[in-house]
């Protein structure tokens, strides 16, 4: 896999992007085979940059790597190699108040609504706490104005602020989540499959709020998802990976219309489609095998051994393919993985 900068993520712009990532390399120590220490490749040379005020969708399949980006984002989880710049600044090299002040500036929303929140603090002392932490408002009954705020923003009423986790429904707990992760006024969220756990109506209520909040306060997402039609509706972007590699990249409009590698064409034929007569005509790539593991990935192209366009020569390092303008993919069947008979009825 190349290391350079992916041109369709990371591209030279005038402006400087709000979260550059180039890179980046997370691998986990693994079991020991009697004196050798084993390693997870979790994510091998990942690359990518969001412009401020946009949306980029992380999609990929469970154990894909999408998570443990979102978890070096926040500092949860350290990377063996790679950089991470918001608007320039390198957020995994700073110290102190430096440290402190990025941090702040990069909140997270994760799947689990209730996990997530402490059952014992009630829902007003969960908005309150990253102020506290961040000293972001002056005194307490600032505070409290500023989370009066943040709940009706999110669409809860004032109430809100004094229940418990348990005495909410899923979808209040979820923008309970959304009002925490805005009270340090951060300029990136990351939301790790924020709404996986929702009823699909709830998820719906929630990805619009996420658009509507976005267009009133200019926020920036990295919105990470094993969910392709949720990630259509609310990216500008998309980056789809697989055991921790990159496998397409391109402008959401472009990449659902022509998906071009074969591992995204298979995601985007599992997607069912609300029309029953072109549901009844969907092509379904069906992929054989299990995936490979983490410990032991394929040379070359990782999908390589489920891929039904495999070829000797994909156990060579992989070309970066330009398919359009702002449209990669890393993949040697690129042109043959856009012909129409492949194409048809993947996407509606």
């Amino acid at each position: 896999m190349s290391s350079e900068p992916d041109p369709g993520t990371a591209r030279d712009t005038p402006s400087v992007p709000l979260l550059d990532v180039r890179n980046l390399r997370v691998r986990f120590p693994g079991p020991r085979e009697g004196r050798r220490l084993s390693w997870v490749h979790a994510v091998e040379d990942v690359s990518f940059a969001i412009d401020r005020g946009r949306t980029l969708g992380l999609v990929g399949e469970s154990g894909s790597g999408k998570s443990t980006v979102g978890n070096v984002l926040t500092r949860l989880v350290t990377p063996t190699s790679g950089t991470v710049r918001l608007d320039g600044q390198d957020v995994l090299a700073a110290r102190g108040a430096r440290a402190r002040e990025l941090r702040r500036r990069i909140a997270m929303v994760f799947q689990d609504p209730y996990a997530s929140l402490d059952p014992r603090r009630t829902a007003g002392a969960t908005v309150r706490e990253p102020m506290d932490v961040h000293r972001t408002h002056s005194g307490r009954a600032e505070r409290n104005r500023r989370v009066a705020e943040l709940l009706d923003l999110v669409g809860l009423v004032k109430e809100t602020a004094a229940r418990y986790p348990h005495e909410l429904s899923g979808g209040q707990r979820q923008r309970v989540s959304v009002a925490r992760a805005l009270a340090a006024d951060p300029d990136l969220i990351v939301l790790d499959e924020s709404t996986a756990s929702l009823d699909v109506s709830v998820q719906a209520q929630i990805l619009n709020l996420l658009r509507q909040l976005q267009d009133e306060l200019g926020l920036t997402y990295l919105f990470i998802s094993h969910d392709l039609a949720a990630v259509e509706h609310v990216s500008h972007r998309v980056v789809v990976m697989y055991l921790g590699r990159l496998m397409e990249s391109g402008d959401t409009d472009e990449l659902y219309a022509r998906p071009a590698h074969p591992y995204t064409q298979a995601l985007m034929s599992a997607v069912p489609d609300a029309d029953p007569a072109a549901e009844r005509d969907r092509e379904r790539i069906l992929l054989g095998g299990d995936p490979p593991s983490p410990l032991d990935p394929p040379s070359g192209c990782v999908f390589r051994t489920r891929c039904p366009m495999a070829l000797d020569a994909c156990a060579d390092p992989v070309p970066r393919v330009a398919v359009a303008d702002d449209h990669t993919a890393w993949c040697l069947r690129t042109e043959d993985a856009l012909s129409p008979e492949r194409l048809r009825g993947l996407v509606h």
